[in-house]
């Protein structure tokens, strides 16, 4: 099968390996930190209730229809795109996402999951109050980048957990991450160093060719299939990106992140309110191929 991500075809089996799941450790905190060091991410299968999540994912295609994002000649339930193609984000404090989504924030702020990184950490665990749920339309994808440029003023020790709100195979437009990416030094210290609300550099995405991550920096681009009720866990120098959109239907996802509570927090992103990204884009950006060349990357 051929995967598209932006304007590049990936073979699905040779060009895009298969995530490896992380099940076979879980209960075991150890074995998870030492799979975290060798992979660069958790895949969790079944981590969430799945009902719980797909009751979430109701409020999110309810959301939709109220916007008239939704096909009309399809049951709300099926998520088929309207054709004005339109995307649905809302990013937000947890005050403002309580309102339409409760649980979803029920979902990645549940028990299991702040008991979870709280025995990952080592120690009591906090998430943003800032989290960014959102529902891709055919076409759309996310080109390749590290979390650290976004949210990287507080602790460096802090990881985003991507989690489907169903079931979502490969042509949907899942989540891929570039394996071996969380060890280019050179990229870390250049580009993995940046603030997109200092440094106002365009996405804010190192690339949107993921064949010229391969060929100039190594290593091998993986996804997989998920379900309603999977996470995938990583940090935030771990590149990745997602496929494009290539079906009618909606892809609905969120990232959520974590850390330790006694670390530095980026002040962007917590608070009843929080500021988010004040300055980026308010006047016009850097070329992401500008800020490279000055890199040396």
């Amino acid at each position: 099968m051929k995967l598209q991500m932006g304007k590049a075809e990936l073979d699905y089996g040779t060009e895009v390996v298969e995530l490896r799941d992380s099940n076979d450790v879980l209960g075991d905190v150890e074995a998870l930190r030492a799979r975290l060091r060798e992979d660069g991410y958790l895949l969790l299968r079944d981590f969430h209730d799945r009902a719980q999540v797909l009751k979430a994912r109701g409020e999110f295609l309810a959301k939709l229809h109220s916007m008239g994002r939704l096909h009309p000649d399809y049951p709300v339930e099926e998520a088929v795109v309207h054709p004005d193609n339109k995307s649905g984000m809302w990013g937000g404090g947890a005050e403002e996402l309580r309102a339409d989504f409760p649980t979803f924030l029920e979902v990645v702020e549940s028990e299991r999951t702040m008991r979870f990184f709280d025995e990952l950490f080592g120690e009591k665990a906090m998430t943003y109050d800032y989290k960014w749920p959102r529902a891709i339309a055919n076409g759309g994808n996310t080109g390749a980048h590290y979390d650290i440029v976004y949210m990287g003023r507080g602790t460096k020790e802090l990881y985003t957990m991507w989690t489907p709100f169903g079931d979502i195979p490969p042509e949907l437009g899942t989540l891929a991450l570039l394996l071996g990416s969380q060890h280019y030094e050179k990229i870390k210290a250049s580009y993995g160093q940046m603030d997109v609300d200092r440094d106002n550099v365009a996405t804010g995405w190192f690339t949107e060719d993921p064949v010229e991550m391969i060929e100039n920096f190594g290593g091998t681009w993986a996804t997989t299939t998920f379900n309603a009720g999977d996470v995938i866990i990583f940090g935030m120098f771990m590149m990745h990106a997602s496929f494009n959109n290539t079906t009618n239907r909606y892809r609905i996802s969120s990232d959520t992140r974590y850390q330790r509570a006694s670390e530095p927090v980026d002040d962007r992103w917590v608070g009843r309110k929080p500021k988010a990204h004040y300055a980026w884009g308010k006047v016009p950006p850097k070329p992401v191929s500008e800020a490279r060349k000055e890199w040396g990357v």
